[in-house]
């Protein structure tokens, strides 16, 4: 059985579009507003003392258990994409995800310790690998292939995720900063349950789409794959409760776990599709042509997240919040980076079309994206010698770290996307898709490693040893890019 688009339903509505993109536009900018205001004042809530309404962990446990919940999250959007396609269907897997999220937020709004935070971040994790796939390839699933409302379609969704995501931390850390830490998850979890009610208000326009799965499994087969899956996840959920309870492991322990397998798994993925018999030459080629591009973009993650992490610190221990006299929330640094794509994301999308043939090669592209975020870096760096009569960095010369990281963003994350769909094997194209996100899930994990070593006594030396790096990588990729381009075989 084909899965059924909404080619069915009504087709225009929402600014030329299928009404149905009105109702996920909202479901994902009330999913990133309750993702980005509890993300905005996580590290904050984690290394800030008890007597000031935090759990008081050590910086670097905050910091890694931050870089952790990042490469999750990631890990399980791949479970989240098969269990869509295989069992419920993406619409039944966005609501359900939605559920989760929320119930996720309440339970970290419930002022209950590290317990109720642990449960909350798992319940996060598991919602957002359910929701986050699955309501992008919805909105795929309202245009054919041939629609040329298709880019405009996806464009002004991405325009409800940076909504979302610019306004969710500016809420969450005013009531934070106001009234508590708990309020302000709690406004995340309001956030989650206003885009449910408006995603069940609004299936009238979803019609039939991605109602059923799209890759069913065999009826015969599906009560043994279940059952296998099942108990593979009820063992390694139980197996990591246990070594938590009796302490063979503590927070320390979990953060290496889920560092291992961000890195463990992209090398299985990347061995089993270059193994396979099922592709070409040419498709062998495309697929190691992938892999520097692939570790581009995990170190570009590595260091464009530490704005939920490191960063946090910087804004919190070492920048005047004050503009004009007038003090805003720590939090509210982590709204400049969806401010800065709302306005800057158009501005590259035409400049690519005017440089059209005379625009750089995909893998110039990401060697720009990794030197900007170096040179990010760098400017952590230069703001700290440039600070007020009381020693601390000037908020608009902090602010000008998350533009410039943000400008590499655009730089290579929406081309990573773009390239990852032409250079996937025929056989392996929504596997190829999943293992995208494995990028940022491996950055997030390692990264989750690097942070340890970050300490405000050796900032200058952190930021600046990383950044330089990352310039350098971006150089050997540019020296390769030329046996890259050929590795493609034709493709831009």
């Amino acid at each position: 059985m084909s899965n059924p688009t909404v080619a069915d339903a009504p087709q225009r509505g929402f600014f030329g579009h299928p009404r149905a993109l009105s109702t996920l536009f909202f479901t994902e900018m009330w999913e990133r507003f309750s993702y980005y205001a509890m993300r905005g004042i996580l590290a904050l809530y984690l290394y800030t003392a008890v007597v000031d309404g935090g759990l008081g962990l050590p910086e670097t446990t905050a910091t890694s258990l931050v870089s952790a919940y990042g490469a999750s999250v990631y890990l399980t959007g791949v479970a989240g994409g098969w269990l869509a396609d295989r069992l419920f269907g993406a619409r039944r897997a966005v609501f359900w995800g939605g559920v989760l999220i929320m119930f996720g937020h309440i339970a970290m709004a419930v002022p209950g310790g590290l317990a109720t935070t642990g449960i909350g971040l798992v319940l996060i994790i598991a919602g957002t690998g359910l929701l986050k796939p699955n309501v992008s390839k919805m909105v795929g699933d309202l245009y054919t292939e041939q629609d040329q409302r298709r880019d405009s379609g996806f464009s002004i969704f991405y325009m409800g995720i940076n909504l979302g995501g610019f306004a969710g931390p500016l809420i969450a850390g005013l009531l934070q900063s106001e009234i508590g830490f708990h309020w302000g998850f709690g406004a995340a979890a309001v956030g989650m349950a206003l885009g449910l009610v408006q995603y069940v208000l609004g299936k009238g326009n979803l019609s039939s789409l991605s109602e059923v799965p799209a890759n069913p499994l065999p009826a015969e087969h599906k009560s043994g794959v279940l059952g296998r899956a099942g108990g593979i996840a009820a063992v390694f959920v139980i197996g990591v409760i246990a070594l938590l309870g009796t302490g063979v492991i503590g927070l320390g322990g979990l953060v290496n776990l889920v560092s291992v397998i961000s890195a463990v798994l992209p090398i299985v993925y990347f061995a089993v599709m270059l193994s396979s018999k099922q592709i070409t030459r040419v498709e062998r080629d495309r697929l190691v042509a992938y892999i520097p591009l692939f570790l581009a973009t995990a170190l570009f993650f590595l260091l464009f997240e530490q704005q939920a992490s490191t960063l946090v610190i910087v804004t919190d221990m070492q920048t005047s919040n004050q503009i004009f006299g007038w003090e805003f929330p720590v939090s509210w640094f982590q709204s400049v980076n969806s401010f800065t794509i709302i306005v800057l994301a158009p501005v590259f999308a035409a400049l690519w079309l005017k440089l059209g043939d005379r625009q750089p090669s995909t893998a110039m592209k990401f060697v720009g994206g990794l030197v900007i975020v170096g040179l990010g870096f760098l400017w952590v760096v230069l703001s700290g010698f440039v600070t007020n009569s009381e020693g601390k960095q000037f908020a608009l010369m902090v602010a000008l770290v998350f533009v410039i990281l943000t400008i590499g963003e655009l730089m290579l994350s929406p081309v990573g996307l773009s390239v990852t769909t032409k250079l996937a094997p025929a056989v392996f194209a929504s596997q190829t898709m999943g293992l995208y996100f494995l990028a940022p899930a491996m950055g997030q994990g390692i990264g989750a490693q690097v942070v340890k070593l970050y300490d405000q006594d050796n900032q200058t030396l952190y930021f600046g040893v990383i950044g330089l790096a990352t310039i350098v990588c971006g150089g050997l990729l540019a020296l390769s890019s030329s046996k890259i381009k050929k590795l493609m075989h034709g493709v831009p």
